[in-house]
């Protein structure tokens, strides 16, 4: 049975409940992690777990919910619900600060605020090693009127309203645009292009979501020797890319092989993209001594 982590109590799965007077659900003051584990010779690696939970508290701390709980605290309790759970495969955690039971209240700082952590196995998002996406009509939420920087659960509706218009046009993902009219990232990914051996993302200026994995792409890619801008980048750049692709905790390293129905090089997976990809895996199952920092051994075997 799934254990699943409530305000310091691990409880069963089925019984893993919240009030539907909680003001979360009514208006959307959350914040929210998801974190990959990964299961390798008899050991689960939780990869950059520390990095993922400081974001979690600094997400809070943006919205001004009152939150008890530390890093220190929440990592314990990712430890403690993959042990009690016993999983011996590659993992999704997902930890979540809400404001609780108030109907009424927009004030953050009156609202009860409590946690829980679920893990679950899990190992793909996309089932295709390659996706079509196109430029959704929807912008990317501006700085000025919801926080980016925070990962909260109000951002994602504008993600919601993305991928599902790109869904219902028959692609797999949208790309948003900033409130400029350049590029800013996926509805769910930060996104990388390649572009005579240049890999340029766009920076924080485009109203992006910091991820853990974009900044393990640029590290990763800075180490092995390659040339990473962070810039502004157009929608046109997108049409004449040599290679794309997503980085995020669910779709990992993804090539994106078509922009709004034009080809993205020759149509496969780019080199620079397949580098990236080999190193990532390597890295995440701890097979890559240079980065074992950045895994949290759950078992005490790695």
């Amino acid at each position: 049975m799934n254990a699943v982590w409530m305000d310091g109590e691990l409880v069963p799965w089925e019984n893993a409940k919240v009030h539907v007077t909680v003001n979360a659900l009514h208006y959307g003051s959350a914040v929210f992690e998801g974190i990959r584990g990964y299961y390798h010779d008899n050991e689960l690696y939780v990869f950059r777990l520390r990095e993922h939970l400081k974001r979690l508290v600094d997400s809070a701390k943006i919205l001004m919910l009152k939150n008890p709980y530390t890093v220190e605290n929440l990592e314990q309790a990712v430890v403690r619900t993959i042990r009690e759970n016993r999983f011996t495969s590659n993992v999704y955690i997902r930890p979540v600060i809400y404001a609780g039971e108030n109907l009424m209240s927009l004030n953050a700082r009156d609202l009860p605020v409590h946690a829980f952590v679920i893990v679950f196995p899990f190992e793909k998002f996309f089932s295709k090693l390659g996706l079509r996406v196109c430029v959704s009509a929807w912008r990317r939420l501006p700085d000025t009127s919801m926080p980016p920087r925070a990962k909260a659960t109000a951002n994602y509706l504008n993600s919601i309203l993305a991928s599902t218009e790109a869904r219902m046009a028959g692609y797999d993902e949208a790309i948003l645009l900033d409130q400029r009219g350049l590029v800013s990232e996926g509805a769910g990914e930060n996104i990388f292009l390649v572009k005579n051996g240049v890999i340029v993302t766009p920076s924080t200026a485009s109203a992006i979501l910091e991820g853990i994995t974009r900044d393990s792409v640029i590290t990763l890619a800075t180490d092995m020797g390659y040339r990473v801008v962070e810039r502004d980048v157009s929608r046109t750049e997108l049409y004449t890319a040599d290679e794309i692709f997503f980085s995020g905790t669910a779709v990992e390293i993804l090539p994106i092989l078509e922009v709004d129905g034009r080809m993205v090089g020759d149509g496969t997976p780019g080199p620079i993209t397949k580098a990236l990809t080999e190193k990532y895996h390597r890295v995440v199952r701890g097979l890559e001594p240079a980065y074992r920092r950045w895994l949290t051994p759950v078992y005490g075997k790695g």
